[in-house]
């Protein structure tokens, strides 16, 4: 399964768009809307790609460990297409108070050789309304959906708060949970956020408007330990439901030498440099909270995930593991748990 999906279909998706990896990205998300409305075809590929033991984490009960992460499927428009490859849950997001394009492009690059990508889209959405409507929509969905909420762009640094607020707002009964992003390095000031100072006054607000949703941070890898430190005891103090650790990371560390020219490129990094990284991140997070974890970060192989969940990971995410592996990295992971 593995080697058909990298010699045939990964090959044939990597040259959509005259190999331009957004154009490719968005016709794989409207192919996945379009799976996801013939539900006798998604029950039985689920059937094969999602047997696996359901949790309760956090108080929301996944049918299965592995979650499609934020910055996939950014509006929700496949909701009901992502549980045909197993995914036990979906993170939509990251979304803005306000509607915005996001980045100039280009503005996002592959590094094959280093099996990792590098973007700089910038919380391009359709705005926290406008998902509303299509969740409200959609109906209940077929798994647990996360909601990732972020500052719109044009939202000082200041006002930061009621931004945030406004999108937890109107996506309040949509969600099963929602995770803060303050950790993306694509957005100006945005990780100013984890500042200990910034983010009590965020999640101070946050907790008490989320109204027994559960309430999750997530966590840039570039932390400093002291920095993390902080960071728990906000999240203690607020009554955070969990972590998920970690997002895409501003070091360039472990890529291939033929990848040097597109590393130089900004934005964040993930994929296989990352995973060490990330699962360093979960270890030390989960010796120092007894808050559920997501991890996330370079989880390539079922190895990886069966890592995370050894350093103290209650669930995980998939996101460039997935785009160069396929979804039989969902099955053989969920055969694990």
């Amino acid at each position: 399964m593995r080697v058909v999906y990298q010699h045939i279909l990964r090959r044939a998706l990597f040259r959509l768009g005259g190999g331009d990896p957004e154009i490719a990205h968005e016709r794989t998300v409207a192919a996945m809307s379009r799976l996801g409305r013939v539900r006798p075809v998604v029950a039985a590929l689920r059937g094969f790609y999602g047997r696996s033991r359901p949790r309760t984490v956090f108080g929301v009960e996944f049918p299965g460990p592995v979650g499609l992460a934020a910055g996939v499927d950014k509006n929700g428009v496949a909701i009901r297409g992502w549980p045909a490859f197993g995914f036990g849950f979906v993170e939509v997001g990251t979304v803005t108070r306000h509607a915005q394009p996001g980045n100039p492009g280009p503005r996002l690059y592959r590094l094959p050789a280093s099996e990792a990508v590098i973007n700089r889209m910038g919380f391009n959405n359709a705005g926290a309304a406008a998902l509303a409507e299509r969740l409200r929509r959609l109906g209940p969905p077929p798994v647990p959906v996360g909601v990732s909420i972020g500052k719109s762009k044009v939202t000082p640094i200041e006002d930061a708060v009621e931004d945030y607020l406004a999108s937890l707002r109107v996506l309040h009964p949509y969600a099963d949970y929602f995770a803060v992003n303050v950790s993306s390095p694509n957005t100006p000031g945005l990780r100013g956020l984890q500042d200990r100072a910034a983010l009590d006054a965020l999640l101070g607000e946050l907790r008490t408007a989320a109204e027994g949703k559960p309430l999750l941070l997530k966590i840039a890898p570039d932390l400093t330990w002291d920095a993390v430190e902080d960071v728990l005891a906000v999240c203690h103090a607020h009554g955070v439901a969990g972590l998920i650790a970690t997002n895409t990371t501003l070091a360039r560390d472990g890529l291939a030498p033929e990848d040097a020219a597109v590393a130089e490129q900004a934005g964040g990094l993930s994929g296989r440099p990352l995973t060490a990284r990330a699962l360093e991140v979960v270890s030390f997070v989960a010796k120092r909270t007894e808050l559920p974890v997501i991890g996330v970060g370079g989880i390539h192989t079922p190895d990886d995930a069966a890592r995370m969940v050894d350093a103290g990971a209650s669930l995980v995410q998939l996101y460039t593991g997935f785009i160069y592996e396929g979804p039989g990295l969902v099955r053989k992971i969920n055969k694990l748990a």
